[in-house]
Formats: C-alpha cells, structure tokens, sequence
C-alpha cells in the first residue's frame, strides 16, 4: 500500500513538473508572438511611410483611439492575425516610437541621450515594457554602470553594444555609443571584496576575474617557445586537423592562443549552462581573433565555430536586443564554413574522409537561423529552415542499443557518439573508424614526442655553443627544427657568450686536435682563427667550419683562449638569464594560472562536435510551439 502510494505520489509530481514545463514553453511562446507580430508591423509601417507618433495616431502624446483601430482592422485582415492582438502590438510599437521620438526632441536640446537597456531575464519587472536610461554621452561607462545600479540594484555588471565588451573606463561617445542605441546588461559572478578592491585601486578597471585568470595563463603559454621540457614546462602549438604545426607570424600566434584558450574556456562554461560568464570569454575570444589575418580565419573553422557559439549564449539568455548583432554573426558563420568545408564539404571530406560530426554545427546554425527569421517576422522562412533543421536533427539522433554496445566493449561514451555520427550510425564502420582514430593519435603522439626530444637536444647543443635557450629555440621556429640552419641564422644575427676556460680547455684537450685543425684549415686559414673557431663550437669540425665560412674571421675576443675578465660582461636581465638555461623557478601563481588554463583544454580534438543535442531538442520544441500558436492565432 505504501508502495502505491509513493509510485501515485511520483506520478503526480512528474505530471506537474510537465505542466509547469508546458506553462514556461506557453509564456515563451506567447512573448514570442507578440514580438513575432510587432517585427511584422514594423515592416508593413515603413513600407506605407506611416508615422505612429505623429496625428492621426498620436495627439498630445495621446493615442488616436479611433484612427488606432482602424488601422489595427485594416492590418489584421493583412495579417491574418485577430484585431485585438494586431491593436495591443500597435498600441506597444506606438509607445516606442512615442519615446523615441520624445528622446530624440531632449537629446537635440539637452544632448541627453537614451540608451535602451536588455536586462537580464529576472531583472525585467514588465517584459512588454522597454527599459530605457537618459544619460549624457560625455560620461564614462563606469557612471552608467553606478546609475543601473541605484535603479535596478545590479551591482556586477558589463556592458554590450552590437557584440562587443564595453570598458568601463572610457566614455560613452569614446566606444562609439549613440543615442538610441541597445546595450546589453551582463550580469557577472561577485569577486570576493579585497580582489575587487585591488582591482579597483592598481588595475582601475572591472573585469571578473575569470576572464582576467584565462588570459593571463594564455598570455604565458603564448610566450613559452618550448624551449623547456614540456613535460614540466608545456607550451602550446597550433596545429592542423592532421596534427601538423602551423607557420603563423608570433605577433598573430599570441592573439591565436589568446583567441583559442578563450573560447575553449567559454565552451565549458557553456556546458555548465553559465552562459552569461561564458558570454564574456567568448566575445574576448572574438577580440583577440580580430588581430588574425583574415585569410587564417577562412581556412579554419574556429572562427564560424565561435560565431555560432555567442548567439548561443544570446539565445540562452534571451537577449533579443542583439537580433541584428546575431544575423550578421551567422552570415559570417555561413561564410567561413563554406570557405573552410567547401560548398558539398568537398574540402572537409577530403581532410577526414567523412562529414557526419561536423552537420551537428549545421544543426545548430539552422535552428538559430529559424529563430532569428521569426523574430524578424518572417514566419514562412523560419519554418522551413525549422522542417531542415529538424530533418537533421533525426539523421543525428544516435541509437542508444549501439552506443550502449560500443561503450560495453571499452570505448568512451565520446568516442561512440562521434564514431557512430562518423560513420552515419553504422557500428561496424564506428568500430574500425575509432579504432583508426586512436592509431592516428598515438602515432602523432609519438612523432611529437620524438620532435620534442630532438628540439631539446638540438637546443642543448645551441646553449652549449654559447646561445642563450631563448635565442636557440627562436632559430629553430624560424627553421622548422633544422639545427645547421638554425646555426646559421644565429651566426648572423647572434653573438654567443665568450667561451669559458673550461670550454677552451677541452678543446685544446682534445687528444685528436691537430687533425681537425688541418680538416678545418682546408681553405689556407690561420691556425688560430682555425683554433678559436673549434673552441667555440667545443670541438666539432663541421660547425666550425660553417663559423669560418660565414664570417670570415672571428672577434678578436674569441681568438684569445683566455677566460674573459668577469668585469667585461654586462648583467643578464631576469629573462635573459631564464633563457640561457638558468635555473630561475617559475611564479608559483604563474605555475597555478597555467594549471588552471589547461584544464579547460578538451583532452579529444573533436570534443567541440560532440554534443548530445538536449539543448537542440528543446529548442527545436520552443520554436514549433511559437509557431504553432502563430498559426492558430492567424487562422
């Protein structure tokens, strides 16, 4: 009995918990169609030149009540939309351009300009009323961040005009701010008060300290050129989707990285559905990925990827202000991938030999495309780019038996989902594909560990010819790792530490001396430049022989096999000390920032495209229920 009880009593919280769920979805929906007609209003008014805050329509700032429905009739019947539901839209959009009108008489008089305001969602008191701030524009985004919170009590906040972070420390009118203009409100996790307050007093500037970490611990990585052992020391490279290390200039590798770590820690914050921190890192990442050349980010997808991520995070936080910003963030999105895939994915299936797991990035972009079609009032638009979204949506939707069967024979839940989207559902082919997949990946781990160790080793022979770590592992960037090269370069541009008396004795030790010095004065030169040069390259015969073919003679300082005076030297700075093979420990903070960073770093290359599409299923239901109920207002 007491068994019957409890399975009735679960049975009913589960059915309010859908009724609930259906009441939210019913709201939405409802919000929704308000702003889905009001878009269409909006259209039809600029098509006929009808001004609403203008008589007949608005008398003294008074509606024209009688003019009102009229028109409301007239549009109805247009629309296919019920009279009252047209007129309750109108009287809204006449309200706005009411306002607007009023703010713009103030601003010719007063320069006092009205921003509107997209708070986030708990903080919107009427969501049929627009929230609006007068503000001067000679003032600094710190004062208007002070005036939102004396008049909504939102203390940690930032600012976003059309995408982009506003600093609170410049004016208004400085980053471009225009009366009229949208900003979104961001509300921020509260850093603890004495890091707010040193932040305030050294830094005079609010940025949460998410962000701040995440680039500071890129900002090392980027610097480090593994000339360490990247066993204690990592340092990252940018590869291909093969593995390969691409050649990009330093300047743009640093902004790269920066770009790169940003997103990837604004993609686990998405995971953890903090979309508003998250939103901060992405559009950080968006900044750094603007000082990349413009070719580099067509022939990757990291950029569109990104793209797509920030109108994410806009539609999780219903943050319709930024319709425009999101339109043509998907356009650009459009572009790369069409650039960087080929128009039939021609490029993509040529690099990995299959498409299945990138068309969840398509999923993704035609359910945003049908959501901003129907805000934008264009229902037929949106609906047919919901009908291919939902097509894709089944073709993805993987069969929980095979995932099931794959994981019972060791694979991870990741590896089967991507492998079984790979291969199109078919387990046979899932197998062999990962399988294939994790060769690939040890086989590229070993190269890159036999890279790493001959780049030390041909490091360590540079530094013991006198170059700093710095210096060698510069000139093996600049050589792909051809040591005798990379020599060449230093010879030209570098000159190393005057040998030590320990050096010089080795070599003048060298039991087999006087045969190097013969094979090295094949071209009749002086016995001591001959001498000096095999001192310098500690006896190697063939270096010493590039010293003297490139540049003819040595310093006279090196032609001396006496220690040099200690007086002569100049003090090595902190790096230069660090980068000539010093043992100087790193900042334990610096050591922790990193750690931290590479957390966010997804341990499988194609952890971007595995998703297990709940949160596309619940939009793909959000956008049928707006347009059914658009459907079953307008019949």
């Amino acid at each position: 009995m007491d068994i019957a009880l409890l399975k009735e009593e679960y049975n009913c919280n589960k059915r309010k918990q859908m009724l609930q769920t259906r009441v939210v979805l019913f709201k939405k929906a409802v919000e929704m169609a308000e702003e889905h007609i009001q878009a269409k209003l909006k259209t039809l008014l600029k098509q006929q030149k009808i001004q609403l805050w203008n008589p007949p329509f608005t008398t003294d700032y008074e509606a024209g009540q009688q003019s009102m429905k009229e028109l409301a009739s007239t549009y109805a019947s247009l629309l296919g939309f019920s009279v009252s539901d047209v007129e309750s839209a109108l009287v809204s959009v006449r309200s706005q351009a009411v306002k607007r009108g009023a703010g713009n008489n103030a601003y010719k008089e007063t320069c006092v300009a009205t921003l509107e305001l997209n708070l986030p969602k708990v903080f919107r008191k009427d969501t049929k009323r627009n929230n609006y701030l007068e503000t001067k524009l000679d003032i600094t985004v710190k004062e208007v961040m002070n005036e939102i919170y004396e008049k909504y009590g939102l203390k940690y906040i930032k600012l976003i005009l059309n995408g982009k972070i506003l600093n609170p420390d410049k004016r208004l009118d400085e980053q471009n701010v225009k009366h009229n203009d949208m900003v979104m409100v961001l509300k921020v996790s509260e850093p603890e008060r004495k890091q707010l307050m040193k932040e305030e007093e050294e830094k005079k500037r609010s940025q949460n300290e998410s962000v701040k970490r995440t680039e500071k611990g890129f900002q090392i990585l980027s610097e480090r050129d593994g000339s360490d052992d990247p066993e204690t020391t990592p340092f990252l490279e940018i590869a291909d989707q093969k593995g390969n290390p691409l050649k990009i200039p330093s300047s743009e590798k640093k902004a790269l990285i920066l770009a790169m770590g940003f997103h990837e820690k604004g993609r686990a914050l998405m995971k953890r559905k903090e979309y508003d921190v998250a939103l901060c890192h992405l559009l950080e990442a968006n900044d750094q990925f603007g000082k990349c050349d413009s070719t580099l980010l067509n022939t990757v997808d990291n950029y569109a990827v990104l793209q797509l991520d920030i109108v994410w995070c806009y539609r999780a936080l219903e943050a319709l202000s930024c319709l425009d910003d999101g339109k043509q963030r998907l356009q650009k999105a459009e572009q790369c991938f069409l650039k960087c895939y080929g128009e039939q994915h021609e490029r993509l299936r040529l690099i990995k030999g299959n498409t299945g797991c990138e068309e969840v990035l398509f999923l993704r972009l035609y359910l945003l495309q049908s959501l901003l079609s129907y805000l934008d009032g264009k229902e037929k638009q949106a609906a047919q780019t919901l009908t291919k979204a939902e097509d894709l949506y089944h073709r993805l939707c993987l069969d929980p038996g095979k995932m099931t069967q794959l994981m019972s024979l060791g694979y991870t839940e990741q590896e089967a989902r991507l492998g079984l989207r790979a291969c199109h559902g078919n387990m046979d082919d899932a197998v062999l594909h990962i399988n294939q997949r994790r060769m690939e990946k040890e086989e590229m781990k070993q190269r890159e560990r036999e890279k790493r160790r001959r780049r030390l080793e041909a490091i360590d022979t540079l530094v013991q010819l006198g170059y700093s770590k710095k210096d060698a592992a510069k000139a093996l960037n600049q050589t792909d790792g051809d040591m005798d090269r990379a020599f060449v370069i230093l010879l030209d541009t570098c000159r190393p530490s005057v040998a030590t008396s320990n050096n010089s004795g080795t070599a003048d030790s060298d039991p087999d001396r006087e045969a190097k010095i013969l094979q090295v004065r094949g071209g009749c030169v002086h016995t001591e430049v001959v001498e000096a040069a095999l001192r310098q390259t500690r006896g190697n015969v063939q270096l010493a022989s590039q010293v003297i073919l490139n540049q003819g003679s040595l310093p006279p300082e090196l032609l001396s096999p006496s220690p040099p005076s200690s007086l002569s030297e100049e003090p090595s700075t902190s790096s230069e000390s660090a980068g000539s093979g010093g043992s100087t420990e790193e900042d334990p903070l610096d050591v922790d920032l990193v750690k931290k960073v590479l957390e966010d770093i997804p341990k499988h290359e194609e952890d971007y495209l595995d998703l297990t599409l709940e949160e596309e299923s619940e939009v793909i239901a959000q956008m049928k229920s707006y347009l059914e109920l658009y459907y079953a207002s307008s019949s």
